[in-house]
């Protein structure tokens, strides 16, 4: 049996598969909280307790954090360090590898078909053979790169997402600003683009508009994930300030997503995933995402030609882990 993990910042799945021809076919799947667990050696010793009787050969866990040298801190949990070698010993001396969780998520996006993705830059034509872009809002900002080496794509890490927000207009000075005194000066990405990110979308705007949040509202935001709720209030359209703010996530989401681009000359493709983007599909399409996308001066030529797409399906960490796993057991 081969063992994958998607360890994430807010939720963690592991699953156990078994060796199939083209890809590796899923036979049980656990879900777990993250922040419930001290870290992801005793959230596996769980898992294993459950089935007993499997024998891990190979496993693969692509994880919310940088993987250097073997190891990782998570970026957004309380947890343990871990490395692969403590999670070898945990399964019995078997092979593991630890892939930052988009380099995970963009391996198994190569094996999406239609149905699991929606094209965001419409007209833009097939993939070209090149590099591929991969942008993941969620709980934080992931970023990776496959990188076309000829013959295959090679998965690369990134923390791109830590990188420092670059705002064009007034409004986004603005929310710059806003941000720089709320968060002590320097300002990323993912405090932007990320559910956190949509939370302070909303608090700029309702700071901007001057009315008070409504009191059912705010009862809202207090009991439940804010985001999920500014995301509810702003795609239902009973809240301004919600649905500006997803209005501009939208707009930030496809001006990085340019730049990654351009960053990568990625010629074969942009992927959108996460958690947040599938929920946000409808103001994704709007236009917001794809102007912004194209909207690079000399080189808007070049990314219209690019193909963008939102990536429907939640498992696609999970399915990367376990096709890299296979390859470790091979």
């Amino acid at each position: 049996m081969i063992l994958a993990g998607d360890v994430g910042g807010t939720k963690t799945v592991l699953a156990l598969f078994e060796r199939g021809g083209d890809a590796p076919v899923e036979c049980v799947r656990t879900r777990y909280r993250s922040a419930e667990h001290s870290s992801l050696v005793e959230m596996l010793e769980y898992f294993l307790a459950d089935h007993e009787g499997a024998r891990v050969e190979a496993a693969c866990f692509g994880v919310a954090g940088p993987v250097v040298a073997g190891s990782f801190v998570a970026t957004n949990l309380p947890w343990d360090p871990v490395n692969e070698a403590s999670l070898s010993r945990t399964l019995g001396g078997a092979p593991v590898a630890l892939l930052n969780d988009l380099q995970a998520a963009a391996l198994g996006m190569l094996g999406l078909g239609d149905a699991d993705r929606v094209a965001l830059n419409p007209g833009a034509g097939p993939p070209r053979p090149g590099n591929v872009a991969v942008i993941a809002p969620g709980t934080g900002l992931g970023e990776a790169v496959l990188v076309w080496d000829g013959a295959r794509h090679l998965p690369v890490a990134s923390e791109g997402g830590h990188g420092g927000f670059a705002p064009s207009g007034d409004e986004e000075i603005a929310l710059l600003r806003f941000l720089c005194r709320a968060h002590g000066g320097r300002v990323s990405w993912e405090r932007v683009l990320s559910g956190p990110g949509l939370v302070n979308l909303y608090r700029f705007f309702r700071a901007q508009c001057g009315e008070a949040e409504p009191a059912a509202l705010s009862a809202r935001l207090e009991s439940r994930d804010p985001a999920a709720v500014i995301t509810e209030e702003g795609l239902a359209g009973r809240d301004a300030a919600c649905a500006r703010a997803l209005e501009l996530f939208a707009r930030l989401a496809g001006t990085e997503a340019g730049d990654l681009a351009l960053r990568t000359l990625a010629v074969g493709g942009v992927f959108v995933g996460g958690g947040i983007a599938p929920r946000i599909r409808k103001v994704l399409e709007g236009g917001a995402f794809s102007s912004a996308f194209v909207d690079k001066g000399r080189f808007e030529p070049l990314l219209r030609r690019v193909p963008v797409f939102l990536v429907l399906d939640p498992a696609v960490a999970l399915d990367g882990a376990a096709r890299w796993a296979a390859g470790l057991h091979r």
